[in-house]
């Protein structure tokens, strides 16, 4: 008599057990601890600067313009130093501005032709580009002074502009190329099938899927400007011209080389502020612009 032997395969439970659930939220929990700890302490390194700051330009301190109780005096003094603090801030707003359109209007064409057209020289003028980044900042200055005054514009928001102008062109270059060069080669040429010229399928096709990029560019060339001290400092002589970095340098010592220190950290915390909301309403964007280059092809 044969007996016929059947095996029953029982397909595991895709449900995870109680107990499975609890080793994995455990795992979690104990790998994330350490994370959570370390980010943590970032931000209170990289926020408690800022945070002390802003409490100290309102506290109440001997040798500032708010002794008496918590207040703006410090912020009083510094809107009534010289020209007073919207001349300052107009200033330092026309500089930024100025820049970041060039910025953006030089490196937009500039990436679209290195990463779109090939030339006699392509390479090394980009390679010539970059090289600006090798050279330090502070030793141009002087040269460049002596040319801007050639050319009429030495003691100009204009020429303060067009400096930094210059030396953000590396960076916005180099991050321009790699953003035309992570989009492929096919929207343009579909574009140019349909009778775009190379300018309008830049226009109506490419910027749109660069704008990450642009984004990035203007950020970095806004938050340079603003924060720029050493170009305003030796081209610029005229008070009424000073920027606000410049402006809140010159307040620290005003009296017989007393620091002020209420009035500087009430200076630090204007020119903070547009860069914080700024980057906290662009960051989405800058985060991709940075990302734009990283999965090309």
């Amino acid at each position: 008599m044969t007996q016929t032997l059947t095996r029953t395969i029982v397909a595991p439970n895709s449900k995870p057990t109680p107990y499975r659930r609890r080793r994995h939220t455990a795992a979690r929990i104990a790998f994330g601890i350490p994370y959570w700890v370390f980010t943590a302490a970032l931000a209170v390194i990289f926020l408690y600067p800022l945070i002390w700051t802003g409490v100290s330009s309102f506290q109440p301190l001997a040798g500032t313009s708010q002794t008496d109780g918590w207040g703006f005096g410090n912020y009083i003094a510094l809107a009534d130093y010289q020209a007073g603090i919207w001349v300052y801030l107009g200033n330092s707003l026309f500089v930024s501005l100025l820049t970041v359109a060039l910025t953006l209007f030089i490196s937009l064409l500039g990436g679209y032709a290195f990463a779109r057209f090939s030339f006699p020289g392509k390479n090394v003028l980009f390679l010539v580009t970059l090289a600006i980044l090798m050279v330090p900042y502070a030793t141009l200055l002087i040269p460049l002074y002596v040319i801007l005054n050639e050319v009429g514009l030495q003691n100009s928001l204009v020429g303060v502009a067009l400096v930094i102008t210059m030396f953000q062109l590396p960076f916005s270059m180099f991050m321009m190329r790699i953003s035309f060069e992570s989009i492929p080669r096919e929207m343009d040429e579909a574009a140019l099938v349909d009778g775009c010229s190379s300018f309008g399928a830049l226009w109506r096709v490419l910027l749109p899927a660069v704008k990450p990029g642009l984004v990035t560019v203007g950020l970095f060339a806004f938050l340079t400007a603003w924060n720029d001290f050493m170009a305003p400092l030796i081209l610029i002589s005229d008070t009424n011209r000073m920027t606000l970095p410049l402006a809140v340098a010159n307040l620290r010592g005003q009296v017989q080389g007393v620091v002020d220190y209420g009035a500087t950290e009430a200076g630090v915390v204007v020119l903070a502020l547009p860069c914080i909301v700024l980057f906290l309403i662009l960051q989405r964007h800058y985060v991709r612009g940075f990302m734009s280059g990283a999965f090309k092809g």
